[in-house]
């Protein structure tokens, strides 16, 4: 069982399935919406997420794109797209326990702020990573 939740505590989560598309995004939406040079995700489905306390506010940050968060204390928690339905991802770092959940590749690293180095050691892709990598639960 995965739990989390925003720094506040107002709004908390829970979800049994297994993580997939773990990724630390690169794309100047995810920077602009949390405030950060990448933002660390995993997706599950959606059906497997639950909200414990309060749901979270949600925000229509682009066409066919809500992104939500804490309307109390802003903590970026989930994003989900029109473009792969039934799915949604989680900020790894709104885990309790972040280090349960680890990304495996970089996103979106065409678009990563110039002074960023990424030297992890993990596969780094200009947009997503291709579909012969992708998995899922």
């Amino acid at each position: 069982m995965l739990t989390g939740g925003c720094l506040c505590r107002a709004v908390r989560y829970e979800t049994d399935a297994e993580p997939f598309h773990e990724t630390i995004c690169h794309c100047r939406d995810c920077r602009r919406a949390v405030g950060s040079a990448g933002v660390a995700w995993f997706s599950v489905p959606a059906e497997a997420l639950r909200f414990t306390a309060a749901d979270p506010t949600l925000y229509a940050s682009s066409t066919g794109v809500q992104r939500g968060f804490c309307k109390t204390c802003g903590t970026s928690l989930t994003y989900q797209t029109s473009n792969h339905q039934g799915e949604i991802d989680i900020t790894i770092c709104s885990l309790d326990d972040p280090a349960e959940v680890r990304p495996r590749d970089h996103s979106y690293t065409s678009d990563k702020v110039r002074w960023q180095i990424v030297c992890d050691g993990l596969p780094a892709y200009p947009r997503l990573r291709p579909a012969e990598h992708r998995k899922r639960a």
